[in-house]
């Protein structure tokens, strides 16, 4: 999905001879998709990336699952989501199945003891509130509230942040994480309607090279287990890498909205896409333009998805009593739409400020014991008059 990338030195071949000044070898590792079929990068390590001291005993994060089924519309307080000072405690799943997990987090502590990497999952983290440093094995990449951090598979990384009011919506994909392909081009290249192009796309900045030794933990993640391995080398030791496989960073604030003379469609607002689901960006737009639109969205049946919408900020035209970090869930094959006095209010208003970030499963989602305990339980009554 990213456009071919290099940082610091690599050799003018690949699989060939890649000596230190002192002689020794330099360490490719090839970082593949798909069973070499697919994106990929080749890293180059100052040490063997193979050295394990230790793996200490394997326990379970799998989400605690209090409904299998669900046909009610539902809505969530996330910000009741209490704190934690431990990144990986801090992540607290509310929305899941088979294909992904949505996950909401409040770390307090940057991650300094160890490292981690989902060896299963893409990730998508929506920064909410705080900033910070990215630190990955391919580079630095600094975050800011409205940020998109994608982290594909097998990235070892740590999160740095600045305070300890800290708020993130992540989305764990067990499918790669692409950009839409109406967006792209035969070659891969963002096309003109698109609403975002390769110059929004913020990669790593900074290459650290640790060529140190010792004993470094990195939490991995996989089957909803934390596998604890202790490796004899420091993981951000390479050299230098080149590919297309690598996290990078795109602003909720870098979309640019598409716009219609009557109310556009959800795909409209698309921000990345999955087999088995898509996610969405609604941001600051104006409104229809047609002289006689109704700019509210029009009541519709999901017949083939659940939808979920993550409120940021601003306010929703579309929507009644929403506050920032709530979550919508609206499950397939019901109908649902604007509150009531919506449309009214709609009629004649020129834009709208509203910020969210929006996920739709093919797949119905089952709810976490997490989720209930932040539940507004009367959110299906909220369409009566």
């Amino acid at each position: 999905m990213p456009h071919y990338y290099k940082m610091g030195e690599i050799p003018h071949k690949r699989h060939t001879v890649y000596r230190k000044p002192d002689g020794g070898l330099y360490q490719e590792q090839l970082v593949s998709t798909e069973g070499f079929s697919d994106t990929y990068s080749l890293v180059y390590h100052s040490q063997m990336p193979t050295m394990v001291k230790q793996i200490d005993k394997a326990y379970s994060v799998a989400p605690k699952i209090a409904l299998e089924k669900n046909m009610q519309h539902r809505s969530f307080k996330g910000f009741n989501i209490k704190p934690a000072d431990d990144y990986l405690e801090s992540r607290m799943p509310v929305l899941v199945n088979n294909d992904l997990h949505i996950s909401l987090a409040a770390p307090r502590k940057s991650m300094k003891d160890y490292f981690f990497k989902n060896s299963a999952g893409d990730e998508m983290i929506f920064v909410h509130k705080g900033e910070g440093t990215l630190r990955t094995m391919y580079g630095n990449i600094p975050f800011k509230y409205g940020d998109h951090l994608i982290i594909p598979r097998g990235v070892i990384y740590q999160m740095e942040f600045n305070s300890e009011d800290n708020r993130l919506f992540i989305v764990e994909s067990f499918t790669p994480l692409r950009f839409p392909k109406r967006y792209m081009n035969k070659e891969g290249q963002l096309l003109e309607h698109s609403p975002f192009c390769e110059r929004d796309i913020r990669k790593p900045v900074e290459l650290e090279t640790h060529d140190e030794m010792g004993d470094f933990l990195v939490k991995i993640k996989r089957d909803d287990m934390i596998w604890p391995y202790h490796y004899a080398s420091h993981p951000f030791d390479l050299i230098g890498w080149d590919g297309h496989h690598y996290p990078f960073a795109f602003s909720i604030f870098d979309f640019e909205p598409i716009t219609g003379r009557v109310h556009q469609p959800p795909p409209v607002h698309q921000t990345f896409e999955t087999p088995t689901f898509v996610t969405c960006a609604f941001v600051p737009r104006l409104y229809d333009y047609h002289p006689e639109s109704i700019p509210a969205p029009y009541n519709h049946s999901n017949v083939d998805s659940d939808e979920v919408l993550y409120y940021v900020d601003g306010d929703f035209m579309s929507r009644n009593h929403v506050e920032k970090g709530m979550i919508s869930l609206h499950p397939i094959g019901i109908v649902h739409g604007p509150h009531p006095g919506a449309m009214e209010r709609s009629i004649g208003q020129k834009e709208t400020g509203e910020l969210a970030v929006m996920v739709d499963t093919f797949k119905p989602l089952k709810l976490t014991e997490q989720a209930l305990q932040i539940e507004d339980p009367d959110y299906y009554k909220s369409w009566l008059e």
